[in-house]
């Protein structure tokens, strides 16, 4: 019987998973995807920060992956990693944590512990989860199994901060719920730190990210201002930066990615709604940073016609399209509404990054750029998105096209900053 089934194998499971094996856990992976519970068996990994060694190493100390729910029957532990996204409308979307929830809840034994980890609003654990889990298993919450939310906090491509030393926020919906938590996350994280319950855990994992949101939006803003100003916003940045104190830097780019960013303010809003309460810092910070791809789009239309080139049938570059440095996550990258307005106005665009193999509109691929020296020769201008290490200042100076950098890395005469 294993010691911990993690639901979900992606990038908070996966990294979840390799911290428990190593700390001697009897650990089993649960997930519905056949293409991710082969590739992981066989050594594969699909997440950033956990290399096929990592994985090679995780199932030759006993870990195994499985999509038969009947793996959860009598587990001592459950966490629930799943996604939680958007519906089309832009409203919180808790179909995987739905399915997850009622999977465990089938082989729900009195004891189990059962954590949620996937991010989502205010009362999710105690208002969702519990019920589903308590109607279809016919046991009780806080008295014969353990409930607790703990959110998640993986960085993709953080090499200073892992699973096991950032500090982890834990909570129970009880005391002796959050008791067990604590116990169980004690065997391989260095920092627990206890919630007073579960909604405060909840919203503290919605506040972290909301931050970086609106100071993100705070920043576009001040770009798109200095831009309209002649104001150099990087200087700007520089300086105010070397403040010590009462001073956090956030940088202007053509917008948000990632799977939290973009998505967990809309929960926070969302859940605001309901209540009859609003986040006009939310609706704001949303407003401006819907906005930063056109922006990149009309600067680009810009700079064509500064260099003589008519949009229609120019060829454009895009530089690194992944949602941040050095990672080959694509999830919610503000390359996609880039590449969409600049294909609207008649331009070819093609893109490159050494993480990102494929990358589509949709159905429609972008064709990918091979060398990328060859690449800026063939461009009339290329647009750099992500500062990839790949992409060093001085090369990009000596670019023989236009280049736009909207990320405030290259300086030189062929240059235009966003």
């Amino acid at each position: 019987m294993p010691d911990v089934v993690v639901m979900g194998l992606g990038h908070v499971g996966l990294p979840l998973v390799q911290e428990a094996t190593s700390a001697g856990l009897a650990t089993v992976g649960y997930d519905v995807s056949e293409e991710v519970v082969a590739g992981v068996n066989a050594g594969r990994s699909h997440v950033g920060g956990v290399s096929d060694a990592d994985v090679t190493a995780m199932v030759a100390g006993g870990f195994r992956a499985t999509g038969d729910p009947r793996v959860l029957d009598g587990a001592r532990t459950v966490l629930i990693c799943v996604p939680t996204g958007l519906t089309a409308s832009g409203t919180p979307d808790l179909a995987q944590v739905e399915a997850a929830t009622t999977a465990a809840a089938r082989g729900l034994s009195p004891g189990t512990l059962v954590v949620l980890e996937s991010t989502s609003y205010p009362g999710t654990t105690d208002g969702f989860v519990r019920p589903l889990l308590e109607r279809i298993s016919g046991l009780r919450a806080g008295h014969d199994f353990h409930l607790a939310f703990s959110p998640q906090r993986i960085d993709p491509g953080n090499r200073e901060w892992g699973v096991r030393n950032t500090p982890k926020i834990v909570s129970g919906y009880t005391a002796k719920c959050a008791k067990r938590a604590i116990a169980f996350y004690s065997r391989f994280v260095e920092n627990p730190v206890l919630s007073r319950g579960t909604r405060e855990a909840e919203m503290a994992k919605l506040l972290e990210n909301t931050y970086r949101y609106v100071n993100i939006a705070l920043v576009d803003e001040v770009a798109l201002f200095c831009a309209e100003s002649g104001i150099d916003v990087w200087d700007v940045l520089h300086c105010a930066g070397t403040k010590p104190f009462g001073f956090a830097s956030f940088r202007p780019g053509a917008g948000v990615g990632g799977h939290c960013i973009p998505v967990d303010p809309r929960y926070l809003a969302a859940q605001a709604e309901a209540q009859g309460f609003s986040f006009r810092m939310l609706a704001a910070a949303q407003d401006v940073l819907t906005r930063m791809p056109g922006h990149v789009v009309g600067r680009t239309l810009e700079l064509l016609d500064e260099i003589d080139v008519k949009p229609a049938g120019s060829r454009v570059l895009l530089l690194g399209v992944s949602y941040k440095p050095d990672v080959a996550d694509v999830r919610e990258t503000p390359a996609v509404a880039v590449a969409s307005g600049l294909l609207s106005a008649g331009a070819e665009v093609s893109y490159h990054d050494p993480y990102v193999e494929h990358f589509a509109l949709g159905a429609q691929p972008v064709p990918r750029a091979g060398e990328l020296d060859e690449a800026l020769r063939e461009a009339d201008v290329a647009i750099l998105l992500q500062e990839h290490t790949e992409y060093d200042a001085a090369s990009l100076n000596r670019a023989p096209c236009a280049v736009l950098d909207t990320r405030g890395l290259v300086a030189g005469r062929g240059v235009t900053l966003l």
